[in-house]
């Protein structure tokens, strides 16, 4: 396969469409994280239908002082990678073809939404994110377009934009990819010296010890249910030649602080670890988040979420997050 340059949208709209039209949307600097997007659009339209893979860097999305002179341009190593993962164009106009006259005057806001977290941190990001995003999709007229869920909240703001402006293109989520030491694959990674590398692996230690606290918890209350609280819970644990280890899994269970509040207090601790490393990680939030809205979730809350965490290392902002389940077991039938 010979993937095709355009910088145009008459150029790709001139392309003769066979099925359905994926879309990868990136700003280059295109690594394995990309390639297993451009991998998911291949198998999600097959042989017969089309991806393009756009490749921009979006100036609407930078704020003052952060990396947009400096962010990495590298087309000739991008179109060589879409192309061995499978994309049949790479869209990858210029700033005047995607904003011409300058600037738009007219554009999408984030809403409430885009004010939490990432929006807060960054004012105005998602409100440049949604404009361009809905740029390319009038310019690429895709069926269905994948972005990964390492930027999650973006993809909620994505998803949200698409079903309340009546977008007529479906949204799909793809896992995040990381590195074998646990680190979430991005385009600043590259950023990164050695000492703040490994400074840097905290986001995903702490997120994976949040998780981890959340799974023993509910193993603990699983266990702590499988007879009752009774004498014969006693004696027939016994029988069985557990009789301590189920009573330490049962107080444990009934009585260590579980849910969001012990997930968040295990992420906190790496995090707050990693702060008095050279060079240190310097916190921006910890959140645990409903998915819905990015609003933070009670102690009551059962259903899906996000715990997400933004940090930098040197001069080099990360962003991570994974999905939890919380009430997952449900109550003892």
């Amino acid at each position: 396969m010979t993937t095709a340059l355009l910088s145009t949208a008459e150029e790709l709209h001139a392309r003769v469409r066979h099925g359905r039209r994926a879309v990868v949307m990136t700003m280059g600097a295109l690594h394995e994280g990309h390639a297993t997007l451009i991998r998911t659009a291949r198998e999600t339209v097959g042989r017969d239908g089309e991806v393009v893979v756009t490749v921009f860097v979006n100036p609407l999305q930078f704020g003052e002082g952060e990396d947009l002179d400096r962010y990495p341009r590298t087309l000739e190593a991008d179109l060589k990678l879409a192309e061995q993962a499978g994309a049949d164009a790479v869209f990858a106009p210029s700033v005047d073809e995607v904003y011409p006259g300058g600037e738009p005057q007219v554009r999408i806001t984030a809403g409430r939404m885009g004010e939490r977290l990432e929006g807060a941190s960054r004012p105005g990001h998602f409100d440049g994110v949604l404009t361009v995003v809905a740029k390319l999709l009038h310019l690429t007229r895709p069926d269905v377009a994948l972005f990964g869920q390492k930027d999650a909240q973006q993809l909620a703001l994505i998803r949200r934009m698409v079903r309340d402006l009546n977008f007529g293109v479906e949204i799909v989520g793809v896992p995040t990819v990381r590195e074998e030491d646990g680190l979430a694959l991005s385009s600043r990674n590259r950023y990164l010296s050695p000492d703040e590398r490994r400074t840097a692996l905290a986001l995903s230690r702490a997120l994976f010890a949040g998780r981890d606290r959340h799974a023993a918890q509910e193993a603990l209350r699983a266990r702590a249910r499988e007879v009752p609280s009774t004498h014969a819970r006693a004696e027939a644990l016994s029988a069985i030649g557990e009789s301590r280890a189920a009573a330490d899994a049962h107080a444990v269970a009934t009585a260590a602080p579980g849910g969001p509040a012990a997930v968040r207090a295990a992420a906190r601790q790496v995090l707050d670890e990693a702060a008095r490393l050279e060079p240190p990680l310097k916190l921006d939030y910890l959140a645990l988040v409903d998915p819905s809205d990015f609003t933070g979730i009670g102690d009551d809350f059962t259903g899906e979420a996000v715990l997400a965490v933004a940090a930098r290392v040197g001069t080099t902002r990360l962003i991570d997050n994974i999905p939890l389940t919380f009430g997952s077991l449900g109550a003892a039938s």
